[in-house]
């Protein structure tokens, strides 16, 4: 995990800006005479907006901060006026998780806010917060917001020089077939399944089912993935039990040895998200029972309470992507394949103008789209290569899918190395290769795509930068013809 490929150390960086931001703000609202709940306030505020907001530029990464308290500050209001109200309580906080489930559909942004949102109102149920702590929990939100912000954008902008790869655009559709929508009434009715269950395990504590919930549907879109999630949540959450009960009880809350601890776990929160669920979900678990031993509240048995809470939450989860409007992973995987297959033309195409000797062609920006969908693709297919996943004929025919899109990948990337050259050029049998890349798409989608630029007449007939662009090209014919089978192959059965 600690030894995966990290290019240009991105990973690394933010997880250290993440511990530097969060630090100072949790300082500074100490420093201000805020009491320890609003300081742990504070804390979780500066998490909440260096790890959620995700905007490809920094200019937007900004606006989303800005917006990070307009959407969760009346959020806290409501839930502090709520707190002895448990009905209405309920009641608001499902509202609260269709709206921020719903705002994804508008790419980063909504699903920064949507999160923000959720988070305050569950960071009020975790300290039990009533009206009178208000005032003091707003300025540990306005403090530590202005603190992380002043880190991110001012003192280490790491997206300044490595920006952030754009996310694809959601997935399309209408109604209930926006996949935003559907989730919105799916984590809506799971929450709805996990707060009265919760609240038989637990008065006090029931807001770890709801939390576990909201967490499992984040950056997940079908069924198979939401069930993939809620297991290695379960994973990482008792194996970060077992870790608090070794390092967090012992402590019995000791500030210096707790502060220096909560930072390890920052680091690694930040550090393997990208990496594994799993372990992200370990180093949460060990925070929150940090958290609990600086409160005054831990002891071996709130541990075991929060491992149940989880494992309800999880099923509940289950329950609702089975029942309620589910969505298969074959159809979320269909449309992601799609959209990288058109990638593939796109940037196919942008590269053929550029070798022509059209300047304005840019292949390269879509090179950078079809890797960012191949990310999107190999989560979609996740359910169907896991370990656990008994359907070998469907996982072998996933594997494949996945090897030959690599093997696109890799050709596209060739081939925009060579349209970059000045020097390269264009022959009849670049034009010839390119049509034949295309008729491979036309097949595969069962959509005629724009065709490519002809060969300029009295083009050099065999230009070196020719010879490469038609290796990458054959390259991709080969791989997209190869893709026919598994694709045609692949069932409609549900999972």
């Amino acid at each position: 995990m600690f030894t995966a490929p990290d290019p240009g150390l991105f990973r690394l960086r933010i997880s250290l800006r993440a511990v530097l931001g969060i630090g100072l703000a949790v300082a500074l609202c100490e420093l201000a005479g805020l009491s320890l709940p609003a300081s742990v306030t504070g804390g979780l505020a500066a998490l909440l907006a260096l790890f959620t907001v995700a905007d490809p530029t920094v200019r937007d990464q900004a606006g989303t901060t800005v917006l990070l308290p307009v959407v969760g500050l009346p959020v806290l209001a409501l839930a502090t006026a709520l707190h002895g109200a448990p009905t209405v309580r309920d009641t608001a906080w499902l509202a609260v998780v269709f709206a921020g489930v719903y705002a994804r559909r508008w790419g980063p942004r909504g699903h920064a806010l949507g999160i923000f949102a959720f988070m305050t109102f569950f960071i009020a149920q975790f300290l039990h917060a009533v009206p009178d702590l208000l005032p003091e929990l707003y300025a540990a939100v306005a403090l530590s917001l202005a603190v992380s912000s002043a880190v991110r954008f001012g003192l280490w902008c790491v997206e300044r020089r490595s920006p952030l790869p754009a996310a694809p655009a959601p997935l399309a559709g209408r109604g209930l077939d926006r996949p935003a929508t559907r989730q919105a009434f799916q984590a809506t009715a799971a929450c709805a399944f996990a707060t009265a269950a919760g609240q038989l395990l637990s008065h006090e504590r029931w807001y770890w089912a709801v939390g576990t919930v909201w967490w499992i549907f984040v950056n997940t879109a079908s069924r198979g993935e939401t069930l993939i999630r809620g297991f290695r949540r379960v994973v990482g959450t008792v194996t970060g039990i077992v870790a608090g009960l070794l390092i967090a009880v012992p402590l019995h809350g000791a500030p210096a040895p707790t502060a220096a601890l909560v930072a390890v776990c920052v680091f690694g929160i930040f550090y393997t998200a990208a990496l594994s669920y799993s372990w992200m979900m370990f180093f949460v678990t060990v925070m929150a029972g940090l958290l609990y031993g600086l409160l005054g509240v831990l002891h071996p048995g709130l541990l075991a309470l929060r491992l149940a809470e989880t494992g309800v939450g999880a099923l509940g989860a289950a329950l609702a992507v089975a029942l309620v409007l589910p969505i298969t992973t074959h159809t979320v995987t269909d449309q992601w394949v799609r959209r990288a297959l058109h990638a593939v033309h796109d940037c196919t195409a942008a590269a053929a103008r550029r070798l022509a000797g059209d300047a304005e062609a840019d292949p390269a920006s879509g090179a950078a789209e079809l890797e960012a969908l191949l990310g999107r693709v190999r989560q979609a297919v996740a359910p169907l290569v896991h370990p656990l996943n008994p359907m070998r004929a469907r996982k072998a025919r996933a594997r494949q899918v996945l090897a030959l899109l690599d093997v696109c990948a890799r050709e596209t990337r060739g081939l925009v190395a060579v349209a970059a050259d000045p020097d390269a050029s264009h022959d009849a049998r670049l034009t010839a290769a390119c049509r034949r890349v295309e008729s491979a798409v036309e097949s595969l989608l069962g959509a005629v795509p724009e065709r490519a630029l002809t060969a300029h007449e009295g083009a050099p007939v065999h230009h070196p930068g020719a010879e490469q662009a038609l290796s990458h090209l054959h390259g991709l014919e080969r791989a997209l013809l190869a893709l026919a089978a598994p694709l045609r192959g692949s069932s409609p059965a549900r999972a």
